[in-house]
């Protein structure tokens, strides 16, 4: 009997969702409404004017970050979940459904780089609406229609991915004291002004507010970059991105003609790189550190010639970066720190490879001109993305597999700087 190929069909599923008081939303058709979407992310793809190195990768990332985008404000959610685990069953389960204010910069960067100027502007907008007010409450983070309670509680009843427990709604984060963001606050304004947006009325007074407030501030401890839940300590990244603030509004100023001021702000800024220099380096080992004092490594400062807070030639930069590959370095990755009973973040050992930490040193070896190794790096991360070309927050070497929560837009922002960093430096050659 001869054999007899089987019938392809196709089966429709529809979600609908309302508020109870409110009638249901009409029928729709199903296949319509899918070709529908298809022809407008084509659409929109096609609007894409990147030309760089790993062209597909990037405009997959920027289909992510777009993905990510809440539309009726503009802004831009760190991931779409909560609580998937940074190490499995273990403790380490945030929930990452805000907006964090670290990926201002980045976003206007990755956006304005593929020509999606409309999108960049609506993100530039949405946070300069949330960080409006007092300097004092400014948050790292916040809701996607810029709420600022983002009060963070567990659901016990919950067993959690793969027993990964508790399940947390809200992040206690938000009401950290990180002295980083102030500068990354600062520098998205300064590249946004670079990139030639339409100015935002009131930027000015904001920035200026934001200066005076660190300027009081900036030699407090605080919880850095990685929202530690152990004691503050003197972050050396937290005191780089301070003098990222200094930097960009004393460059706006100066762009400007503003110069009532300039004077004091440059000295500001003088005196935050002496101390970090001084107080966050290590001369024995030829690396910075973690924090003052410290012997432990961070991959956060991988970002000092990123942010021009040293020329990448510099022999501290150099072994700064030598360091992190040595010390640093698990299965190919980049680790944050190192996670034992010396780290400072204040809960149990144990995460996967954060997955941004090792693109940022893609870019830091492409600005050193070791473009092999850099190449070679950012192809091995290119191997890790899963079958949607999609990345979550880390990647677990033992159990080779996407951890933490996805799709994560830090990582994505991260490959795109990348590709972007490498297509320069092959440029400058």
């Amino acid at each position: 009997m001869a054999h007899r190929p089987g019938r392809c069909g196709r089966a429709c599923f529809v979600l609908t969702w309302h508020l109870s008081w409110e009638d249901a939303p009409a029928p729709v058709d199903p296949i319509a409404v899918v070709a529908e979407t298809d022809a407008w992310w084509r659409a929109w793809s096609e609007r894409s004017t990147y030309r760089g190195a790993w062209q597909d990768e990037v405009e997959r990332s920027l289909i992510t970050l777009k993905a990510l985008t809440y539309a009726p404000t503009g802004g831009i959610v760190a991931a779409a979940t909560t609580s998937l685990p940074e190490s499995l069953g273990g403790v380490r389960n945030w929930d990452y459904r805000f907006c964090w204010i670290r990926d201002a910069a980045l976003a206007l960067e990755a956006l304005m780089a593929a020509g999606y100027v409309e999108e960049a502007t609506q993100w530039r907008d949405w946070v300069m609406r949330a960080v409006a007010g007092d300097p004092e409450d400014l948050q790292i983070m916040y809701g996607l229609g810029g709420e600022r309670r983002l009060d963070e509680y567990e659901l016990p009843w919950l067993a959690g991915y793969e027993g990964s427990r508790p399940v947390r709604v809200g992040n206690a984060a938000s009401g950290q004291l990180q002295l980083d963001v102030y500068g990354e606050l600062m520098d998205a304004i300064h590249r946004a002004r670079q990139l030639g947006m339409a100015p935002v009325p009131g930027a000015q007074p904001l920035a200026r507010g934001l200066i005076e407030w660190l300027e009081e501030h900036w030699r407090e401890p605080d919880d850095g970059i990685w929202e530690i839940r152990g004691p503050r300590r003197q972050f050396v990244h937290s005191k780089v991105l301070a003098w990222v603030a200094m930097d960009r509004i004393v460059k706006m100023a100066e762009a400007s003609g503003y110069g009532g001021v300039i004077g004091r702000l440059r000295r500001m800024r003088d005196e935050i790189h002496s101390e970090v220099c001084e107080k966050g380096y290590d001369a024995a080992r030829n690396t910075f550190t973690q924090y003052y004092g410290s012997t432990q490594l961070d991959a956060a400062l991988l970002l000092i010639p990123q942010v021009g807070f040293l020329p990448a030639s510099d022999p501290r930069v150099v072994g700064t970066v030598d360091a992190v590959q040595r010390e640093l370095m698990r299965d190919g990755f980049v680790m944050r720190y190192i996670l034992d009973e010396n780290a400072a973040d204040g809960l149990p050992p144990g995460e996967g490879a954060f997955l941004a930490c090792s693109f940022w040193l893609v870019i830091d070896l492409a600005m050193l001109g070791r473009l092999e190794e850099a190449r070679k790096l950012f192809d091995r991360l290119m191997a890790f993305r899963n079958d949607l070309g999609l990345y979550s927050e880390e990647y677990d070497p033992a159990h080779r597999r996407l951890i933490g929560n996805f799709p994560q837009a830090f990582t994505h922002l991260t490959l795109i700087a990348s590709a972007v960093a490498l297509t320069e430096a092959a440029g400058a050659r």
